[in-house]
């Protein structure tokens, strides 16, 4: 940016410090837009997660995949959420896809699970050098509107710095989340699932 300041007299210094305001106001804008610009590259996401869950049960085990997993995680401070429509399982059968939607996991009135918490440590992570980190991380989950305490480990692999994949098991009551099982079916169906993750993050860009 050129700017040209005429020769001021006595009696003309109050032209000058608004032309100096008016260049610190430019400064500013240029500092924050890239501040901003920072920010986003401390980010990391995702729209095409992968999370699974399972459940062993004497009648017939039960497994369904969801491929749309909405996830952003900061790098900076280490927060990380998760959002997921619940009707998007997918399973292998269409009865038990529709039995889970409207009868137990009612995704009508419940559509979408959420997952808010933090990465412990997250700042030991090296986007620039490629491993596996093993971190704790601690939240909230939502599912069927009920919010519960989660915590596990992920672990974080980095291939470089456009690409980092995220993995986590952890168990999940149903009771804890007001899903019922009706009594004609619940010696045959688990209390507890097994639910997956699998994540590919890249940088966020807006």
């Amino acid at each position: 940016m050129t700017v040209k300041l005429k020769h001021y007299n006595n009696g003309s210094m109050k032209e000058l410090q608004t032309t100096k305001i008016t260049i610190m106001k430019y400064l500013i804008l240029i500092f924050l837009l890239t501040a901003g610009l920072q920010t986003q590259a401390q980010k990391m996401w995702t729209q095409t997660g992968d999370i699974t869950f399972y459940s062993k049960a004497p009648l017939e085990d039960i497994e369904a995949e969801n491929h749309s997993v909405s996830s952003v995680i900061n790098m900076e401070n280490g927060d990380i959420v998760f959002s997921l429509l619940i009707s998007a399982f997918e399973f292998e059968k269409a009865l038990m896809q529709e039995h889970f939607n409207e009868k137990y996991l009612h995704s009508d009135k419940f559509p979408k699970s959420t997952f808010k918490g933090k990465i412990q440590n997250v700042g030991s992570i090296s986007m620039n050098k490629p491993g596996t980190y093993e971190l704790d991380v601690s939240g909230e989950l939502t599912i069927h509107g009920q919010t519960n305490p989660v915590s596990t480990t992920m672990s974080f692999t980095i291939e470089d710095e456009n690409k980092m994949e995220a993995t986590s098991e952890f168990i999940v009551t149903l009771a804890d989340y007001q899903v019922e099982i009706p009594k004609m079916v619940k010696e045959n169906i688990s209390e507890t699932i097994l639910i997956k993750v699998n994540m590919d993050y890249v940088p966020f860009k807006k």
